[in-house]
């Protein structure tokens, strides 16, 4: 397939719905990709699994894999998923959500934030991933910190209640048009010299993380497990594919997150699952794909 080299290298996209040709702008000049059938918008945080690129992919008439521009917006910004999540009676962790503004101008609605939740909270960006901007805080001293660092990355802060259980993930691929959705077996993060799995572990190799697939749970925590991420993936009118993200707690189950695009490498979590449940690197790319022509040619 045609690359484009990262040096400057100015890719066009089609400027309407009368063609789906890719041309590219470099130092030889302008050059001919070809015509795109599907994209697959592996892409992560603002502009790429926000809805943003989603619309503008949607105003050309170019068909694509993952949600749409609600759900990936919904699924971006933690404040609205967990609202969403509630409205649709699905099991999440007390929050409060501070501006900057609002820090600016009335600090102390965070510190009754900390008080009312109880210590430890987690301090994390509304609209970021990778775990980027989140810390932890176990009293109060350590709050005003964490909001400067959670603010460097948005102007929105979730103050959020600690959850103590395993942290297990689910993935979920969109059926075809009149199908339901499908959950794959869960896999775990154990967490074992780190205070979560933060930006290090997941990306840097930093020790103190090991990622288990499949978990081990029993068929009938596993069989809730499938349908509260089913239901969580319907509830932001997902498409295409997502990874749920969960707390299994003394009182049963809690949805930390959902995910509508998840890291894509062979060895991320959501091919993981999917390994684990049948479905090899190859034939998982090639479901989504089909799933999402099944769905352009639906007109759904």
């Amino acid at each position: 397939m045609p690359a484009v080299a990262d040096n400057g290298s100015r890719v066009r996209w089609p400027d309407s719905t009368d063609t789906r040709e890719l041309t590219v702008t470099d130092a030889l000049g302008t050059r001919y990709l070809g015509a795109v059938d599907l994209v697959f918008p592996i892409l992560h945080g603002p502009f790429g699994e926000d809805g943003t690129i989603q619309g503008m992919l949607e105003l050309i008439g170019l068909p694509y894999v993952g949600s749409g521009v609600l759900a990936s917006s919904l699924g971006m910004d933690k404040h609205f998923t967990k609202t969403v999540f509630q409205q649709a009676s699905l099991p999440v962790a007390p929050w409060r959500t501070m501006t900057a503004d609002e820090w600016a101008e009335a600090p102390g609605m965070a510190y009754a934030a900390l008080e009312e939740l109880g210590a430890p909270v987690f301090v994390k960006p509304a609209r970021a991933g990778s775990s980027v901007g989140v810390s932890k805080v176990s009293s109060a001293d350590q709050l005003a910190e964490a909001m400067a660092v959670a603010l460097a990355e948005d102007s929105k802060v979730l103050i959020e209640a600690e959850l103590v259980g395993r942290e297990l993930e689910v993935a979920v691929l969109q059926g075809r048009p009149g199908e339901s959705a499908r959950a794959s077996v869960a896999g775990e993060v154990v967490v074992t010299g780190r205070e979560f799995y933060d930006f290090e572990a997941k990306y840097l190799g930093a020790p103190g993380i090991d990622l288990v697939c499949p978990a081990v749970l029993g068929d009938a925590e596993l069989a809730v497990m499938r349908r509260l991420a089913i239901h969580a993936f319907d509830s932001i009118g997902g498409a295409g594919l997502a990874r749920v993200d969960f707390f299994l707690t003394a009182h049963g189950w809690v949805i930390n997150e959902i995910n509508t695009m998840p890291g894509f490498t062979p060895i991320s979590m959501f091919p993981s699952c999917w390994l684990a449940s049948g479905f090899s690197y190859p034939e998982l790319i090639d479901e989504l794909i089909d799933v999402a022509l099944a769905h352009a040619r639906h007109g759904s």
